[in-house]
């Protein structure tokens, strides 16, 4: 599980003194056990389960980015990204644009949504399928540029 394996890479940042990893995969750490507690001791984490709170915490990640870039404080844009660098080492690796409109042109293609009153349906089906290969906002941008 990615559990187990975040918490070796956590040792094995503790041994090296590596402050940027140490802190990404504390917090990392530290929200997968909120998600056991959540969840309770009987039931078992699924690894889809823990891959949701990786991508929340990556788009927290490129908000906080935004928000210190707009307010001229790199010192915290640069923490800010080595934490999403750690991040994205567990997720899978993401669909690029000309992949990700493929995927979103089967969709519309087998749902025979026409126009964007239907973009719904879409966005449905497209955030099932996709789910973890592409963000929801790429997603959204992809259906609302074919559809329209």
């Amino acid at each position: 599980m990615l559990y187990d394996q975040i918490s070796a890479d956590l040792i094995a940042a503790i041994k090296s003194r590596n402050q940027a990893d140490l802190r990404a995969l504390q917090g990392i750490k530290a929200q997968l056990q909120l998600l056991r507690a959540e969840k309770g001791a009987s039931v078992e984490v699924s690894e889809e389960d823990e891959l949701k709170v990786l991508m929340r915490m990556a788009k927290q990640r490129r908000d906080s980015i935004d928000i210190f870039a707009k307010e001229s404080r790199q010192d915290l844009v640069q923490k800010e990204q080595e934490e999403l660098e750690v991040i994205e080492r567990y997720l899978p690796a993401q669909m690029g644009d000309a992949e990700l409109e493929l995927a979103i042109q089967a969709i519309i293609t087998q749902t025979g949504v026409k126009g964007m009153a239907q973009m719904g349906m879409v966005m449905g089906m497209a955030s099932k399928s996709l789910a973890g290969k592409a963000d929801g906002k790429r997603i959204s941008e992809v259906v609302k540029r074919l559809l329209s």
